[in-house]
């Protein structure tokens, strides 16, 4: 491929200096979505005496346990997880995702066994570092700008390293060792990022939607093009139809035992003596079983089912993509997002090193761009469809447009001046 010189420096230029601003923030990504991987190994052994029983007679019943928790709990519980073994303790949940809590009771003996609040475990610090730097809403768009140009970065970084000068087999593999500690520093961020290039493009897909800004308008895209969950996916608009006592929650557990749903199987319960039991399944690694049914509080009978097919496409991919950022389907899944994440760093620090490398005394060490050069339509249009999608993006580019503009201005001002 014959590549545009001028083009290549000029784009060689923006990704040098996005690149330099963005690594250390890209290196923390890296690390801490590695460290995330070990959630599951890392909570067991330390949440184990939380959440496994020893089996001791017959168990007492669910609408007892509830009771327990009950009072226990900081919060009112509004779901349980139906347990799979005789050795788990029954988990009464209150709140949703960063602010759900857990109380756990033997239900042999109706003790509670402890409490989990999501907040309050290492990993949540560690997902927070990841998702906000520990910032806030603040940390959350600095990570989304980021994430926006890490999307460039990709884009230009190709471009910038692709062959232009005929094919050396041998280049897409191997770095330079023989000629300087800069070269083979720089060989091994371009090669090895040349390599994922395409997971990270799809990894970044995954962690999107958790933004505040691109986030907010892929979920107002979903509501404009119904490509979300359906509305009675929640159930809100569902009624029971008040006759007799309601059903207790060991009558409704069985019936979600009967449908024999794979995965992790919650019972929500009703809100208010016309809410409806809701019976879900999460299961990431065959998103295709997932379904929500919704039952009578009191007669139990199916008032209706959603299946994934009804999910719309737009939710599918996301939850596709954000399944896969995290490695949840399967062994191979989580290999592959470890390797990937232990390469993004390596990828980062010798970017790092080749910059100091290059970097002369005094200087920034930033690439020259030809005075004559001037980028085309093509690149204008596509720079403004990444600031259509990537509003932060957007922003960033405006503002060193701005600052741009602030030094020819001042510069023409020094000359006019000097004359």
């Amino acid at each position: 491929m014959k590549k545009n010189e001028k083009l290549n420096k000029w784009l060689w230029k923006w990704h040098f200096i996005a690149g330099l601003i963005s690594t250390p923030f890209i290196a923390i990504l890296a690390i801490t979505g590695a460290i995330y991987l070990f959630k599951a190994d890392y909570e067991k052994p330390r949440q184990q005496h939380i959440k496994e029983v020893v089996v001791s007679g017959a168990p007492i019943s669910l609408q007892k346990q509830w009771k327990v928790a009950n009072d226990a709990g900081e919060k009112k519980p509004n779901a349980l997880i139906v347990s799979k073994t005789p050795e788990q303790a029954t988990e009464f949940i209150s709140g949703r995702f960063g602010g759900k809590s857990s109380v756990f009771i033997n239900p042999y003996s109706g003790e509670v066994s402890g409490k989990i609040n999501a907040r309050e475990t290492d990993m949540f610090a560690v997902r927070k570092l990841h998702g906000e730097l520990l910032m806030g809403k603040f940390g959350t768009k600095i990570i989304e700008l980021i994430a926006s140009w890490m999307v460039v970065l990709i884009l230009t970084g190709l471009y910038v390293w692709w062959p232009g000068r005929g094919w050396k087999l041998k280049g897409f593999f191997i770095p330079r060792i023989r000629e300087g500690k800069r070269t083979f520093f720089r060989d091994v961020h371009a090669i090895s990022g040349f390599w994922i290039s395409g997971l990270l493009i799809l990894i970044l897909a995954g962690g999107f939607p958790w933004t505040d800004v691109f986030g907010s308008n892929f979920k107002q895209v979903q509501k404009i093009t119904h490509t979300g969950y359906p509305s009675t996916w929640e159930g809100h608009q569902l009624q029971s139809q008040p006759q007799g006592h309601p059903l207790t929650l060991d009558q409704m557990v069985l019936k979600a035992e009967a449908l024999h749903l794979p995965g992790t199987v919650t019972l929500h319960f009703p809100k208010g003596p016309k809410g409806v039991f809701s019976v879900s399944n999460q299961n990431p690694s065959d998103l295709q079983t997932q379904k929500k049914i919704h039952f009578d509080q009191y007669s139990g009978e199916q008032i209706l089912v959603n299946h994934w097919d009804d999910v719309g496409v737009l939710m599918r991919g996301r939850m596709w993509a954000m399944a896969f950022h995290q490695g949840e389907f399967g062994t191979w899944n989580w290999w592959l997002m470890l390797c990937t994440a232990i390469v993004l760093a390596v990828m980062s620090i010798s970017a790092l090193f080749s910059y100091l490398f290059r970097k002369r005394k005094g200087s920034w060490g930033t690439p020259k761009v030809p005075t004559a050069f001037k980028i085309g339509y093509g690149i204008i249009i596509m720079i403004g469809i990444l600031a259509i999608v990537f509003p932060l993006f957007g922003a960033s580019i405006l503002l060193l447009l701005i600052i741009e503009y602030s030094k020819k201005l001042k510069k023409k001002t020094q000359l006019s001046v000097s004359h």
